[in-house]
């Protein structure tokens, strides 16, 4: 089962970490970070993202669970 990849447009403050962290995944547009795919294989660049968003705008999610960020 893929991995679903959300972007709080609201939340992000366009670091640009994400789209260092893990390029393949996600990328700046107009200044916010979207997600290139919504649902994606997993990799832990991928949760890496989430965990390192300073503004926590990066959610991933496995069916109905959330796992990213991690507590």
């Amino acid at each position: 089962m893929g991995w679903r990849i959300d972007v709080d447009g609201l939340r992000c403050g366009a670091s640009g970490l994400c789209a260092a962290m893990a390029p393949e995944h996600f990328s700046l547009d107009d200044g916010r970070s979207r997600p290139l795919a919504e649902e994606v294989e997993p990799h832990t660049a991928v949760l890496d993202a989430a965990d390192s968003c300073p503004a926590m705008a990066i959610t991933v999610t496995q069916g109905q669970r959330e796992i990213a960020p991690r507590p």
